[in-house]
């Protein structure tokens, strides 16, 4: 497994942009296997009209398409911004192996913000996370994003 942990995040920011550039609240994901990429989501809930499209679970959908398996262990998930509980409780059900992402979600990040599901004991399963990886760049996406909505 690759450690460039801001390679990748570079790439999960462009899809970020994607989503922005689609009015989609701009998150972008990658999952990372044998350092090679197999599996990419972008926000899409708007357009998919699909609550659940969130980046992660997108990019897990194509990760477990593309292994054919529902579990996609020794797996890396980059995103731009710290998950939510749907997305951290995918995260789990798919084994991913490490959850990176960039900035904090204060309102709903469900890793460290407000929850640490992660470490709940009942899981079966535990992941490693990293945070803070081009956090700044992450966290200038989102305000800039709703402060166009705003204006």
């Amino acid at each position: 497994m690759s450690q460039n942990h801001e390679h990748w995040m570079r790439l999960a920011i462009a899809l970020a942009h994607q989503a922005a550039n689609k009015n989609e609240v701009p998150v972008g994901a990658i999952i990372v296997h044998d350092n090679q990429i197999i599996g990419v989501g972008q926000n899409q809930p708007i357009e998919s009209q699909d609550a659940t499209a969130h980046a992660e679970i997108v990019a897990i959908r194509a990760a477990c398409a593309e292994l054919h398996n529902y579990r996609i262990p020794g797996s890396t998930l980059y995103v731009t911004i710290e998950p939510c509980t749907m997305c951290v409780g995918a995260m789990i059900h798919a084994r991913i192996d490490t959850v990176v992402f960039g900035a904090r979600e204060p309102k709903a990040g469900a890793l460290v913000s407000n929850l640490q599901l992660h470490e709940n004991d009942f899981y079966n399963h535990k992941m490693n996370v990293v945070e803070g990886i081009l956090s700044d760049e992450c966290s200038e996406l989102m305000v800039s994003f709703f402060q166009s909505k705003r204006s």
